[in-house]
């Protein structure tokens, strides 16, 4: 069912603009007429951001703004498993969705949703075709509880995973938030030192004798301040133009596979990235076979949802083992990359007939030590990043001070 945005007249006269769900403009108009509503415009909403042609063309700058997030899409699988829990209707659970949330993409995207409900289609053929909220391991989860009659319990499932996902990304964010406010923070000064008192510091030490006499320290300073006044507009161009330059690299098939082979050995993160891998390799699989996806087709979703081409080859090798009816441990433990420990794990789980469960503990076991190791590396950072401004900004007025000390006992 199409959302319609409207502008009109409440029953006292005052302005009235809103959203709201209906077959047609006419059906829109006549609901909102029973609503007390009197519309003077009713415009479909298509998702896009502009809408008419030529100069009577609009554009609302806010479908460029907005975003759905990952906490948007967890809160929203939620609440579909509590109505579907509840013996709601599918295509009215949905419709209830529509109602409530407040975005107007992830609106459109629902009602898209509900529409093809109506029309017949599965819940997973409707949520695929708009993977940049969906992705595939949502759709395929959908679409394993779908098939096995458990749609609620496999939503539920999937709520709790995203949280725990957005719960991660939320502790990296804010546990990065005071460092990266102090580094912005001690450039500003550091830019307002080399800009507005370098010059006049420079004028002064020049009236009494240049700057042949002054200290290499101060010499230096001086330098990157002419570079930052001079040639300061180049920072953004180099900045801009290395990031294009590293993102081209890493789109070719070398350039990606060098760098997350380095993600992997760096000295103080390489640890803690193969652990998140792993905890999100263990993690979707455990629950993708605990939905009831098959363990060839989860292979494929995990190693698209890893992130790291190193081991999604070594996902892609464990693929093939298990098409010939071998054990997924071997390829695992001959690759070099997983821990002892997870591979045993797994052998376990295999020979028991429970690796769903091994699968979930080591994820268990991984995600806490991630959450320490996140917690003690930014705990770490702070400190690190106001020494460095701090240092800076000490070279600085060393650098400054010290020819003025001179010149006070000369004079």
């Amino acid at each position: 069912m199409p959302v319609f945005v409207y502008k009109g007249f409440d029953k006292a006269g005052g302005p009235a603009s809103g959203e709201i769900d209906a077959d047609n403009a006419k059906a829109a108009r006549a609901r909102l007429r029973r609503q007390g509503v009197f519309p003077t415009e009713v415009k479909e909403q298509s998702g896009k951001a502009t809408s008419g042609t030529g100069l009577n063309m609009e554009i609302d700058f806010s479908q460029y703004l907005e975003r759905i997030s990952n906490k948007d899409v967890a809160y929203l699988t939620a609440q579909l498993s509590v109505l579907v829990n509840a013996s709601v209707p599918l295509a009215e659970a949905v419709a209830a969705l529509v109602e409530q949330t407040e975005k107007k993409k992830l609106k459109v995207v629902l009602t898209q949703v509900k529409e093809d409900l109506n029309g017949g289609s599965t819940l997973a053929d409707a949520l695929s075709k708009h993977p940049k909220v969906f992705d595939d391991l949502y759709v395929s989860m959908v679409r394993a509880g779908e098939r096995s009659g458990a749609l609620g319990e496999v939503l539920a499932k999937l709520s709790a995973f995203a949280d725990e996902s957005v719960k991660i990304q939320g502790q990296v964010v804010s546990a990065l938030a005071y460092p990266v406010l102090m580094a912005i923070v001690g450039i500003l000064l550091l830019v307002a030192i080399f800009v507005g008192v370098l010059p006049q510091m420079r004028t002064m030490f020049a009236s009494f004798g240049g700057e042949e006499n002054l200290p290499t320290i101060t010499r230096v300073v001086f330098f990157v301040g002419d570079l930052m006044v001079s040639w300061g507009w180049l920072i953004p161009v180099l900045a801009i133009a290395i990031g294009y330059g590293f993102k081209r690299w890493l789109a070719t098939t070398e350039g990606r596979h060098r760098f997350d082979t380095f993600m992997l050995k760096a000295p103080v993160l390489g640890k803690m990235n193969r652990m998140i891998a792993i905890s999100r390799f263990c993690r979707t699989l455990g629950v993708l076979l605990i939905s009831g996806v098959p363990i060839i087709s989860a292979l494929n979703i995990v190693r698209d949802v890893l992130g790291n081409v190193v081991l999604g080859d070594v996902i892609t090798e464990a693929t093939a083992y298990i098409s010939e009816g071998q054990s997924i441990a071997t390829p695992l433990k001959k690759s070099g990359q997983f821990p002892p420990m997870v591979i045993h794990m797994i052998k376990v789980g295999e020979r028991t007939g429970e690796l769903e469960t091994m699968l979930n503990l080591i994820a268990d076991a991984y995600e806490s030590e991630v959450e320490d190791s996140i917690g003690a590396f930014t705990s770490l950072l702070g400190p690190l990043t106001i020494m460095v401004m701090g240092g800076s900004v000490f070279v600085v007025a060393l650098a400054l001070l010290t020819p003025m000390q001179s010149l006070a006992g000369s004079l």
